[in-house]
Parts: structure tokens; sequence; C-alpha cells
């Protein structure tokens, strides 16, 4: 054995860190241990029950050993209601006068679980639950009274009617005084909102609302306004417009901006509740005004088209919201203006929408497009003209958003459009739409956007649904072909190869279909390029996909097997990869010349190749094949033979190199 060298002195002076370094850790370990003393504290009597424990842990015990009672209070409770209530509930009421917020957190979680637990007898021990409740909803930390509320809240969904009132309903008359805290006020609006959903709350309690609403504080306010919804669906359609209506257009013109947006929402949140009849014509035409004059609000009209006016910024970005909003809500004012009259009264305003100077507002009526064009029905040419705008729009964001759903909007704006029907018709029907088409991908192409060149090139595949075959022919299928073969974004180019399968699939004409799969074969499979060869395999299998298995064979499989002579080992390794997918589109006995081909390419490979990845694939592909019931008998025999023959031929070449160095 060797000797150990000599140590230095910096490598004692290295070891004697290292003995420093493990004392420093060791001391922390060493302060952490608890002393007898501490030891003995926390120490019970072994003899002590369940219930006798808690009630000492509770009255005696450390801070830890008091929180792991109330955790354990719900098993208690469990085991024996009938002395956890006598003994040691009482006990947690004492203890969390003084609790800490980790423990009132913890007893909040606990009472919970026991009110919502069916094995206690809710008629005769609720009480005594609740009044623990109650009186920590006031705790000065906010974080345990909304703790406390929520578990209040909670329980109203599993308590009878009859206790909510008697129990929770009745304190909060007095909290809900202005005498009382912020905090007890907001609490008690949250409450009655709550209650609302369980019973009629109108006899009583609706003074109180009207008080809550009126609040000095524009928190009470805000937060009871937020409540009405659920009052008014407890009290019903006449109470809600004699009670609720009246102070929600008061909320609505309230000072305070966080009241008037509750006010907004609540009265949004309520609409589906009233019938056709709750606005009158007058009302109706009303509404219908005030939203037109709201979706040019900061613009003036100059020539047909909409112009901003010069105000300052803040003000003009307000403007600008309140127009995205417009957009928004625009499928939503169609409904409700009735897409009959949607020409008359909505037209006008959905073109200065599309036309707005801000990207945004055109972005955001965009992605709600389809939906317009699904509420028109037969009168979609209405918005024909408006869809080609947005597809020549300036900004790519606007494109992009229409992106979302083109396939179904084309599909919808010329399935019902004029002149539906008719194959040669549809550009008829939609004026302009191939032309913008056609500009929007070039657009997209020339951007560095490729996320939107390839979402918009996935929308194309639905092109031969609503265009003519010779269309699509001319105007897209050569530029396809193009995109596969000189772009360098392989999700675009693959998207691309996807579409050209997809207008090659629905292609009627032969003629058509053999000059394309002849420029398919001539430029990817047997192209200068080895990017252009593995864009084929590629096309490859997306034509599995899409064709049938004799079709795909006929045109696809010969030149794909001879790219296995290729001299850029990725693509026989990718030809590799993909022989048993290859393999699976041969059907016996029709395909034998195909499947000999094939294993030709499996023998081929294990004799020559030298690629390290392309020799391991091809060995997994070779066991497949091995275990394939349909490959021949005499497969196996002959790939027998190539590892014989591999193994002579390498032993040669190992003795000649070794008489060559003698």
């Amino acid at each position: 054995r060797a000797e150990p060298p000599p140590a230095s002195p910096s490598g004692l002076l290295g070891h004697m860190e290292d003995l420093q370094d493990l004392a420093i850790i060791e001391r922390p370990i060493r302060r952490s241990l608890k002393t007898a003393e501490e030891i003995d504290k926390l120490t019970v009597d072994e003899d002590l029950n369940d219930i006798e424990r808690a009630v000492y842990l509770l009255s005696s015990g450390q801070d830890v050993q008091r929180a792991s009672v109330v955790v354990n209070l719900p098993n208690l409770v469990r085991q024996n209601p009938a002395e956890t209530f006598r003994r040691v509930v009482p006990k947690v009421r004492e203890v969390l006068h003084v609790a800490g917020v980790e423990l009132q957190l913890a007893a909040a979680s606990s009472f919970l679980t026991i009110l919502q637990d069916d094995i206690v007898l809710i008629q005769t021990h609720t009480h005594s639950i609740l009044q623990i409740v109650l009186l920590n909803l006031d705790h000065r930390d906010t974080v345990v009274s909304n703790a406390w509320l929520e578990t209040l809240l909670a329980a109203v969904d599993v308590l009878p009617k009859e206790t909510i009132r008697q129990e929770i309903l009745g304190p909060l008359v007095s909290k809900a005084q202005l005498s009382q805290s912020l905090q007890a006020r907001l609490a008690s609006c949250r409450i009655l909102g709550k209650a609302a959903t369980k019973f009629d709350v109108k006899k009583e309690l609706l003074p109180l609302v009207r008080s809550l609403c009126q609040d000095v504080e524009y928190e009470v306010r805000s937060c009871m306004c937020r409540q009405l919804e659920n009052i008014a669906r407890g009290i019903g359609m006449e109470h809600t417009k004699a009670v609720v209506l009246p102070e929600l257009v008061e909320l609505a013109q309230d000072e305070g901006s966080t009241v008037r947006l509750a006010a907004f929402d609540t009265v949004v949140n309520l609409l589906e509740m009233f019938d056709s009849g709750s606005f009158s014509e007058e009302q109706h035409l009303w509404f219908l005004e005030f939203y037109k004059k709201l979706s040019v609000l900061g613009l003036q009209l100059e020539n047909g088209h909409c112009e901003s006016q010069a105000y300052p910024l803040e003000l003009e970005r307000k403007y600008e919201t309140v127009r995205r909003n417009c957009a928004y809500n625009f499928p939503a004012m169609v409904l409700f203006a009735d897409p009959k009259c949607f020409l008359a009264e909505l037209y006008p305003t959905l073109s200065s929408l599309c036309h707005d100077p801000e990207i945004s507002v055109r972005r955001t009526v965009a992605d709600g497009f389809h939906e317009v064009v699904k509420l028109l029905g037969p009168n979609v040419h209405y918005v024909h003209k408006e869809l080609v705008e947005l597809l020549q729009d300036e900004s790519l964001e606007v494109l992009d958003a229409l992106l979302n759903s083109l396939q179904e909007t084309l599909e919808l704006a010329t399935s019902r459009g004029e002149g539906a029907g008719s194959e040669s018709k549809v550009s008829v029907s939609v004026p302009d739409l191939i032309p913008a088409l056609a500009a929007a991908e070039q657009k997209a192409a020339a951007s560095l956007r490729w996320r939107i060149y390839e979402k918009l090139l996935r929308s194309y595949a639905c092109l031969p649904r609503i265009i003519a075959g010779d269309q699509i022919y001319f105007r897209f299928l050569q530029r396809m072909f193009t995109i596969v073969t000189t772009t360098n974004v392989l999700p675009v180019q693959r998207e691309a190869a996807r579409t050209l399968c997809v207008f090659l699939r629905y292609n009627r004409k032969q003629e058509q279909r053999q000059e394309i799969i002849g420029k398919v074969v001539e430029q990817l499979a047997q192209g200068k390029s080895y990017w252009n060869r593995l864009r084929y395999l590629d096309l490859c299998e997306i034509a599995m996909e899409l064709f049938s298995k004799s079709y795909f064979c006929k045109y696809f499989l010969v030149p794909a097997l001879e790219l296995v002579n290729d001299p850029v080992a990725n693509v026989r390794y990718k030809l590799c990869r993909m022989l048993p997918r290859l393999k699976a589109c041969i059907r016996l006995p029709g395909d034998k010349h195909l499947l000999q081909q094939l294993e030709f390419c499996v023998r081929k490979l294990l004799c020559r190749e030298k690629d390290k990845d392309v020799v391991a694939t091809v060995r997994k592909v070779r066991h497949h094949l091995e275990n394939d019931p349909r490959t021949q008998p005499n497969l196996k025999k002959s790939l027998l033979s190539v590892d014989l023959f591999v193994y002579v031929y390498k032993t040669i070449i190992k003795c000649v190199h070794w008489f060559t160095v003698r």
C-alpha cells in the first residue's frame, strides 16, 4: 500500500477550519435541546383520558400544546360531544381571549369543521359555537377577524334557517349601526348578502340594507353594493324594482369611484333577471343611444373616419378604455338591440370601432368578431366589409386577435352569406376576401412574429371548405409550397407543409395533384438541401395522418425509403425513426414489394451505417421488425446473416490493421 503524503502546513490549517465549521454547525443544535425543566412542563400524566388531557393542556400547557388541542377539537367532538362541549369548549373560549394569531386561525378552522359535521347535534351545541365565532369577529387583527367571518359565512350554508335568524341575524342589527366599527359594519354587509341566499330578508332587514347603502364610509357602501345581487335574487323581481334598483341608481352616482364600479358590476350581473318588459321602449332607446355615444367618446368624425381629438394624455387613456370596453361588449349589444335591427342601429358603431385609431380597440373588436358573425346569421353579409378590413389592418396585433377564431368566422361568413351554396361564388359573396387573405399572409411573412404567421397558416386549412379548388391552387397552394422550401423557421415550415397537404387532400383535379406531388418529390425528397429533405420526411408524417394508407404508399413511401442513401446522417436518423410508422402503412399481400424494399433499407443500414445514433436507432427498428407478425419469415435469417457478415468484416479490418502496424 502506498503511504499517504506528508501533511503540509496549509493542509493542517484546512483540517482545522473544517473542524471549526463542524463546531459552528453543532452549537445551534445544542441550544435547541430542551432543558429538564422544560421537559417537565411538556410532560402530561399518561393516566388522563382525552378530555382531561385537553382541559389540562388548555389550562397549564404551552402554546404549542394548546394549539394541538384546538386543532384536534373536531375529533374530540366526534368521540364525546357532550363532555367536549361541557368541559373543553369553555376552556377554548377562555384561551382565545389572549391567544395569538396562529391559534386564532386554527380555532376558526376547527369550529368551521365542527359546524359542517353531521355528527354534531346542531340544536344542542350550535349556540355555544356561534357565540365564540361572533365574539371573535371584532378581533383587532384584521386577518383573524376575516378568518372568523369566513367561518361564519361558510356556516350559513349548513345551518337551519331558524338558527340563522336567531343566532346570526339577531346580533347583526346591532353590529350594523354607525356606532360600531368599520370592520363590524363591513362584516354585516357580507353576512346580509350571504343570508339572503337562504331565505327572504325583505321584512326584517331591508331597512338595514338601505342604511348600509347610505353609510358614511365609502368602503361600506361599496361592500353593501356588491351584496345587492344576492339580496335581489333573494327578494324577487318586484321588490328588487321597488327597493334595490333605486339604491343602485343612487350608488351609481356616488362620489366614490369604487362605489360606482361596484354599482356598475351589480347592474350588469342583474341584467339577466330582468325580462324585456323591465325596459320601456324609451328606456331601451336611451340605453342604446348612450352606448353609441360611449363607443366614439373622445373621437371626432371626419371624412367618414374617426380621428382622435386633442386631450390630455390621462383623459385620452380613459376614453380609450371606455371605447375598448364598448368593443368588448359589442356582441352583447347586438343581442340587446336584436340582430334584425343591426343594420340600422349598430352597424355604424361597428364600423367606427373597426376604424378606431387605437390598436387596442380594433384588437378587441377582432377578438369578438366571430360572435357578431354568429349572431347575425343570414344577415352576416352586413359585416363582410369589416371582416376584409380587419384582415388587412396595419397592426399585426389586430390580425392576431382575429386569427383566434378565423376558421369559424370564415365558415360562418361564407356559408350564411349571399351566394352561399355555390363553391364558385364564394369569392363573390365576400368581395376582396381572397386578396385580403393573401395580403394578410404577406404581411405576416414580412414580420418577425413567427407565432402569428404559424397561426395564420393553420387557419388557412379551412379554405377548401369555403373557396373553389382552382382559386386555392393558383392563389394559395403554390405559396404554401414556396414557404416550405424557403422559410427558415421550423414551426412555420411544418405548418405550411400541413396546410399544403390539406389543400392537396381536397383538390379534385388529378393533373393538379400530380403536378404538386411531382414538385414535392423533386424539390423536397430529391432536393439539394438536406434541410428540404428533412422537410419531406415531416411532410410524410403529416400525409400519413391525412391520406389513406394506399394513397400514401403509392405517392410518398418510395421517395422516403430512397433517403436511406442520403449523405447526411440527420436525414438517415430521421428516416430510421420513421420506419415503424412507414411499415404500418404497408398492407399485405398487395404491398409485399414495398415491405421487401423497407427491409432492404434496414439491412443496408445495418451493414454500412457508421453514425452511432443512426446505428442505435436502426437496431431498435430491427427488433421491432423481428417481433412484428407481418414480417417475412426469411427476414430474421437475413438479419442474422447480416450480423455474421458485419462481425467477420470488422474482424478482418482489425487483422489488416494489426499486420500493417507490425
